[in-house]
């Protein structure tokens, strides 16, 4: 079973930067292509993908982030990472990591929620004004 876990979050004021890491175990088959992402839920917001990355390193962006944020992984450590910099309140949601296995040839939508099957607990990010 694959397992994800963030660490990373916390509160820091607008302009500011924040890097996340997700710690990602568990089932990995070369016989499939991985995707990993974050996402992120405001109260009361549905959930948004913000950055997603595939095995060969291909990245997506919201556009809302482009320009701030980074998407990156270090397979030899297992390693999702987010760096957000120039923060902003309207940042401030709980992220999560996800990561989904599919076979080559298989459309994905890097950026759409129901894609991925396995996901972290989430980490908070709170940016003030």
């Amino acid at each position: 079973q694959v397992q994800l876990v963030e660490s990373g979050g916390g509160s820091v004021q607008s302009g500011g930067s924040l890097r996340l890491s997700c710690v990602v175990s568990g089932y990995t088959s070369s016989n499939y292509m991985a995707y990993a992402a974050w996402f992120r839920q405001a109260p009361g917001k549905e959930r948004e993908g913000v950055a997603a990355i595939e095995s060969d390193d291909t990245t997506n962006y919201v556009d809302s982030v482009k320009g701030r944020f980074t998407i990156s992984q270090d397979n030899a450590k297992n390693t999702l990472y987010l760096q957000m910099n120039s923060l902003k309140p309207e940042d401030t949601a709980k992220y999560y990591c996800a990561r989904a296995y599919y076979t080559r040839g298989y459309r994905m939508k890097p950026l759409v929620s129901s894609e991925y099957k396995y996901w972290g607990q989430g980490t908070q990010v709170t940016v003030s004004s």
